[in-house]
Order: structure tokens, then C-alpha cells, then sequence
């Protein structure tokens, strides 16, 4: 394993940064609802809020997928890494 990847640990949420999720920009462009989305990749109303308002807390990669399909977006369009600096 890399010495450089080694001296890196994990200790803080600080340390590491976060992954924010911003669907909400592509459903208003698309003129698509919360719960037509929900209807439309076959998942729960709350499913599709969580993600709403990005307090998604385990991606599942499949909801991503069908979420892209009817967006027509990549993962990279809603998902963004975020880490410590970003916040400053």
C-alpha cells in the first residue's frame, strides 16, 4: 500500500469532508415533483425527500441509477465531494 494513502486516517468528520447531494436543481429543470419521480423509479415518496433535501445517508446504487435515467444525468451532476477546505 502507498506510505502516503497509509498516513492518512480517519478520526473526524472534519478530517474527511462529506458528500452533498443536490437534486433539487435537476428536478426544476426537468419540471419533475418529488413524487412523480418517486413513481417514476418505483421507490417510496420518503426515499426521493431524503435525497430532496440531501440527507441521504447510504447511497444505494441502484436508486442513483434510476434517478440519472429519468433526470438524463450523470452521478457526477448531483453528487459533489466535499471536503474540510470546501467549507472554508
Amino acid at each position: 500500500m502507498n506510505r502516503e494513502v497509509m498516513n492518512r486516517e480517519v478520526y473526524t468528520i472534519n478530517q474527511y469532508g462529506s458528500i452533498g447531494i443536490n437534486i433539487r436543481k435537476k428536478m426544476d429543470e426537468k419540471n419533475i415533483t418529488r413524487n412523480a419521480l418517486a413513481r417514476a423509479i418505483h421507490a417510496r415518496f420518503e426515499v426521493i425527500d431524503k435525497w430532496y433535501h440531501g440527507h441521504v445517508e447510504k447511497i444505494d446504487a441502484d436508486i442513483l441509477a434510476r434517478i440519472c435515467y429519468v433526470l438524463e444525468c450523470t452521478p457526477g451532476d448531483i453528487i459533489r465531494y466535499m471536503s474540510d477546505d470546501d467549507a472554508s
